[in-house]
């Protein structure tokens, strides 16, 4: 798929060279690189080589966002994990929302990651949308303030989502789900406990249907759906960054 619009300003992707641990980080459905910005900078700055990759048709216009199949969405984030193989020597993966899904998808894949991180990761509800699910039309569905707690937060996101779309993200659900148990790699959840997009117990049945060993959940009591920009993103980034370092140096194997 050709995107037709130009990438707006400051959706754009981004890239940190660090060192030879590489953190590929996927935003969220109608979402941008931006909603994850702070994490990767964060990261970056404990020296990690970190890419935030721009998902196919989004940050440009939902009319591109409607061109895509969720075969183009994994693609982008294989993209962007193939990108970060030829800078780094062990990968790590951070997806939110429906970048968690496509995040889990990779993982089953690709046995070489060597962990993932999840923030409210989408599997089986999204009850915002499921009025859509079997519909044609509207063609177009406005889209409301982004799922953020805290206040003057601004999101770049589109006005609009397509209901074509929606399928694509449920379809993208469906196929995530049934491989699930073919997830072995450690994985460090968060998962808000006042979500309004994706119900906690999406992170629930995610850690339940996984073959991981590591498993950890890390409840958000101060952040919506859009964690990253909310009032926990501090927390998320140093956790994350905790996780990292100790599957690196092998803490988790003499506890």
């Amino acid at each position: 798929m050709i995107e037709q619009y130009p990438v707006l300003g400051g959706a754009e992707s981004f890239f940190f060279k660090g060192n030879e641990i590489g953190i590929l980080i996927s935003h969220g459905f109608v979402g941008t690189p931006q909603s994850v910005s702070y994490l990767g900078e964060y990261l970056a700055s404990k020296g990690f080589t970190v890419y935030g990759v721009r998902l196919k048709g989004h940050g440009t216009h939902y009319e591109d966002m409607e061109r895509c199949s969720y075969q183009d969405w994994i693609k982008s984030i294989e993209d962007g994990f193939q990108f970060l193989q030829q800078h780094c020597s062990d990968i790590f993966v951070i997806g939110q929302s429906m970048g968690g899904t496509l995040t889990l998808n990779l993982a089953q894949k690709y046995k070489n990651i060597k962990g993932i991180m999840l923030i409210n990761a989408a599997i089986n509800s999204i009850p915002p949308m499921e009025m859509y699910k079997n519909k044609e039309t509207p063609r177009y569905v406005h889209e409301g303030e982004p799922d953020i707690k805290a206040k003057n937060v601004h999101e770049i996101t589109y006005s609009k989502a397509p209901v074509r779309s929606m399928h694509q993200l449920f379809a993208l659900m469906d196929v995530t789900r049934d491989r699930l148990s073919s997830v072995a790699c450690p994985v460090l959840a968060f998962r808000s406990e006042e979500d309004h997009v994706v119900p906690p117990e999406n992170t629930n049945y995610i850690l339940s249907a996984i073959q991981s060993e590591i498993k950890e959940v890390l409840p958000l009591y101060n952040s919506y759906h859009v964690a990253s920009m909310d009032n926990d993103k501090e927390m998320i980034a140093e956790q994350c960054s905790l996780f990292i370092n100790k599957l690196v140096s092998n803490v988790f194997k003499t506890i």
